[in-house]
């Protein structure tokens, strides 16, 4: 078997979860292209360990040992990742990434409502309804 088949089919996985990174405003979405891109990493360590263990006399397969930690880090980052994602939709009600640009408490969200200047203080206020 070439090297080439399992480098583009690498490449293409990889484009695709970079895509999805970029294009994707769902943080779940966004994790599982990342997992994407963890994969296309994963295939690329494997082919290259089998492709030079041809070569060389003596077989580490370093690559195959590689992509196991890179499987068990993959398993710990969608734990924990999954886990936040699920905390801040049940505190904020979105797991939409735009909306959760700033995740500092009491912190007003941007929109039309808050580009109009305020009209007078509570004080004048009380004063117009008394």
């Amino acid at each position: 078997m070439h090297l080439a088949y399992p480098a583009v089919l690498s490449a293409l996985l990889f484009c695709t979860g970079l895509y999805g990174v970029l294009a994707r405003r769902n943080a779940i979405l966004v994790l599982m292209s990342v997992e994407l891109m963890l994969n296309a990493v994963n295939l690329n360590l494997v082919a290259f360990d089998v492709w030079l263990s041809r070569a060389a006399e003596e077989t580490l397969h370093s690559g195959q040992a590689l992509t196991l930690f890179t499987i068990a880090i993959a398993a710990a980052e969608i734990g924990i990742g999954l886990a936040i994602v699920l905390a801040v939709h049940r505190n904020r009600g979105t797991s939409d990434i735009d909306k959760l640009r700033d995740t500092a408490e009491g912190h007003e969200p941007d929109g039309p409502d808050n580009d109009t200047p305020a009209t007078g203080t509570a004080a004048e206020k009380a004063e117009a309804t008394a």
